[in-house]
């Protein structure tokens, strides 16, 4: 890693990479949202995307691994997918390699980023703000809309990326939302993220990722309400632990 970091390297990060990442950004929010702007959410609202998060990948040197390809349901009903949230790359590992096109939910603040914003605003993407009075309830609503589309939802149930490396605990609106709409969630572990990327660090560490797609679990509704919530949300955590390093386990 430190060898990476050394003159030859700093120059392709700040000479190629980043302004390449930086162009692509432009111009691929640009696509995005121009063409939602003309009807075309479906096609622009996710594969602009999916081409950035590539490109991304691509320049930054994180070759990245899927494993369990084959847990990805064949109906093609939409679902709530759920991931450990370890860095800034997970967002480029999702919607670049997972095969399921789906909306994000996401903090409200990101609405502001530059370019980035506008698009995943005009590609129907749902925005939370905690802060404000009836927003689970908006969130309720447009994730009802997304999922009458055909399209699935994700969500990082931990809320924010880990600072330590170890999966956080996880909050439960995730699981409402996949209870009350009645649809199944399929777990997803990231692994590499966060030494590609850690917080507050201004060189990326190039990296091989993995990305593990589990099985579907459903929310027993014949089960006692939050009972069943709560035993699927332990079925989630533990199943994305399961493919990560035992020193990324839960941080109680």
């Amino acid at each position: 890693m430190k060898t990476l970091l050394r003159l030859p390297y700093r120059i392709y990060y700040c000479m190629i990479a980043v302004p390449l990442f930086v162009l692509a950004t432009i111009l691929l929010s640009s696509v995005a949202v121009a063409g939602c702007a003309l009807g075309g959410r479906r096609i622009f609202g996710y594969w602009p995307g999916v081409f950035w998060s590539r490109i991304a990948l691509a320049v930054f040197l994180c070759p990245t691994r899927i494993v369990g390809r084959e847990n990805i349901p064949r109906d093609h009903r939409p679902c709530v997918v759920m991931a450990n949230h370890q860095g800034a790359f997970d967002i480029f590992m999702m919607y670049g390699l997972l095969p399921i096109p789906f909306r994000w939910v996401m903090k409200e603040s990101l609405r502001k980023v530059p370019f980035m914003g506008k698009a995943c605003q005009m590609a129907g993407f749902i925005f939370v703000d905690d802060k404000r009075v009836g927003s689970i309830k908006e969130t309720m609503t447009c994730a009802r809309q997304v999922l009458s589309e055909g399209t699935s939802i994700f969500i990082f149930p931990e809320g924010s990326r880990t600072l330590t490396g170890r999966m956080d605990r996880f909050k439960k609106g995730g699981f409402v939302l996949a209870h009350e709409l009645e649809v199944p969630i399929i777990p997803v572990s990231i692994d590499g993220s966060y030494r590609a990327l850690k917080a507050k660090s201004r060189w990326v560490n190039p990296t091989r990722l993995t990305l593990t797609i589990h099985p579907a679990i459903q929310i027993d509704r014949a089960e006692e309400f939050p009972r069943n919530m709560l035993q699927a949300l332990t079925e989630v955590r533990t199943a994305i632990a399961s493919a990560l390093p035992s020193e990324q386990e839960v941080h109680e």
